[in-house]
């Protein structure tokens, strides 16, 4: 090796530490900012891997007990599930072609029933289980299923305001408005009623608001971006197209309750901090 070659060799020694350092540099620069610390708490709660649990739950268990209740209260289940995605009118046709009723779809057994009712408990406990989490309060054993069945009713009526509401105001974006009010208060409640009695209402608020504020900008998000996907999956695949588009949406909706919760308590936290 010559000596120039043995100078350069030397000179990329410096330049290669210098760039580590940079780069460490800004690592720390990213831990200790709020965007850091969002994604640490994010990360230590497996977000990811629960999204995708709550899609498969609520395909497997919830959409059933869907189907079934509002049958029964004389609802259309399809249009429940496209008032959810925010879906417009071609696109609500190709979700309404998976809840074709059967010649005895008001026939339902016992057993029937009961395993319905288990697979609706089954995805409240589960947003419980990350709400608990997120909070910091302990797991109350049978004592939290009151609250998991009283969050089910809760969740039914909030859907029926909501196609209501949907078939008066039309357009996604004029619903928007009262949306984002109603979304406040289903979501303020529900974390209310699911961490009842260890969090207060008050303290709750900046949660819910910001997880409204996500569910409302989901619901936008779905009118102008899933409503296309599912026409084109639709046409190209079937109906196991329009599956894969719910089950993304499912994962969306995962992704905003923790991303509102935890946004919500670092708010808090950091008011808390300046008053003190």
């Amino acid at each position: 090796m010559t000596d120039r070659d043995n100078s350069d060799a030397d000179g990329d020694a410096p330049r290669k530490g210098s760039m580590r350092q940079r780069s460490e540099a800004a690592a720390r620069r990213f831990q200790q900012s709020q965007a850091g610390t969002l994604w640490s708490r994010l990360s230590a709660l497996d977000f990811l891997g629960n999204c995708f649990q709550l899609a498969a739950l609520a395909l497997l268990c919830f959409f059933p007990l869907l189907i079934v209740v509002t049958t029964a209260a004389g609802r259309d289940a399809a249009a429940t599930v496209a008032g959810w995605l925010g879906l417009d009118q071609q696109a609500s046709q190709a979700v309404a072609s998976l809840f074709a009723e059967g010649e005895n779809s008001g026939s339902l057994t016992l057993a029937s029933a009961g395993m319905l009712l288990v697979g609706g408990v089954a995805v409240a406990d589960t947003l419980q289980n990350w709400y608990q989490r997120l909070f910091d309060v302990p797991r109350r054993g049978w004592r939290d299923l009151p609250a998991q069945l009283a969050w089910l009713t809760l969740l039914f009526v909030y859907a029926g305001v909501q196609a209501v509401v949907g078939r008066l105001l039309g357009h996604v974006l004029a619903q928007a408005p009262f949306g984002l009010l109603t979304a406040t208060g289903f979501w303020w409640t529900t974390m209310y009623v699911l961490l009842a009695p260890a969090v207060p209402w008050r303290a709750l608020l900046p949660a819910a608001v910001v997880t409204a504020l996500c569910w409302t900008g989901l619901g936008v998000f779905s009118t102008f971006y899933f409503s296309q996907t599912i026409v084109v999956n639709s046409e190209k695949y079937g109906p196991i197209g329009v599956v894969m588009v719910i089950l993304s949406w499912l994962v969306a909706v995962g992704v905003v309750i923790h991303l509102g919760a935890v946004v919500g308590r670092m708010y808090a936290e950091r008011r808390s901090r300046s008053r003190s």
